[in-house]
């Protein structure tokens, strides 16, 4: 069980060294940001036409947040789902909503207009299918069955799936308590992997949290510590510039993964989903060295 688990909000203990456990995201600009930031990154870049389409959606997700937010009766109930120590949103079996299919829906909408052919193929297809067929699809992505999910339709139904969820995880009347142990790889929140982590800055400085590929949640996990197997000592970083880079690699000699750490100090713009895609170069040559990626990149999946 994973050693930080979500209770009922408790008033802080106030200890000057108190770590705080688990950062619920916020959802104030969060994708007008990330928007910016993917298109201030196309300038210029090789996968620049992508990064540009991919800030098309993250503008009509901070639409549909504004025009379409999470109903309030979806969040009263989220207190009782705080009683059992598991992730309260566990994504793989948490009761979804049919709201998240509005999302879908409204999404689709959005984005159909200025799609190219190939693009308006792949939403007209998931424009027919039924609701069932949405919910084994949403199950097997969820589940990282990425074989039993085309990989373009996985882009947008993930994009909603992850509005659907960050609103669910904003709401939670929660705080959450940190234990001995480990078991730190997935999102105390919903379960799921983490897209990169974050050296951070402010409140938290130097402190690594892990951001959540669906939630959006970070938690934070020690430094020199693999984020996915937690074994110590046999760690590399990598990166294609230079020593101080504000984006590097992660690797781990014992379980043979790597995960991306980013250094906001060193860049302020930096943007989590935003500069993991961008910067995509990183993660071939990782591969090449024969390390697989352990998280989640929300804008690019498998096939």
């Amino acid at each position: 069980m994973n050693s930080i688990q979500m209770t009922p909000v408790q008033t802080p203990s106030g200890g000057v060294n108190e770590i705080v456990a688990v950062l619920l995201p916020s959802l104030k600009d969060r994708y007008r940001q990330r928007a910016a930031r993917l298109r201030q990154l196309a300038d210029g870049h090789a996968m620049g036409d992508y990064l540009g389409f991919c800030a098309g959606i993250a503008e009509a997700q901070q639409q549909l947040l504004e025009t379409l937010p999470l109903p309030e009766a979806l969040a009263s109930g989220l207190a009782a789902r705080l009683a059992n120590g598991r992730a309260p949103l566990a994504s793989r079996e948490y009761p979804r909503d049919a709201y998240w299919q509005q999302l879908l829906s409204a999404l689709i909408d959005a984005l159909y207009s200025d799609a190219n052919p190939t693009v308006r193929g792949t939403l007209e297809r998931l424009r027919g299918y039924s609701a069932a067929q949405l919910e084994d699809l949403a199950s097997a992505l969820l589940a990282g069955d990425y074989d039993q999910v085309d990989s373009g339709q996985a882009l947008f139904l993930w994009s909603a799936l992850s509005l659907y969820f960050t609103q669910l995880a904003n709401a939670l009347p929660a705080s959450a308590k940190a234990s001995l142990g480990e078991q730190r790889q997935h999102c105390p929140v919903c379960a799921s992997a983490p897209v990169a982590s974050v050296i951070m800055t402010g409140a938290q400085a130097g402190l690594r949290y892990l951001h959540c590929s669906l939630c959006e949640s970070r938690w934070h996990m020690v430094r020199v510590k693999c984020s996915n197997c937690e074994a110590t000592g046999a760690l590399d970083y990598w990166s294609l510039e230079r020593q101080d880079a504000p984006i590097k690699a992660e690797s781990c000699n014992d379980c043979h993964s790597y995960l991306k750490v980013l250094y906001p100090e060193k860049d302020r713009d930096q943007e989590v989903l935003a500069d993991d895609l961008a910067s995509l170069a990183l993660d071939a040559e990782v591969e090449r060295e024969g390390y697989g990626r352990s998280g989640v990149s929300p804008f690019l999946f498998p096939g």
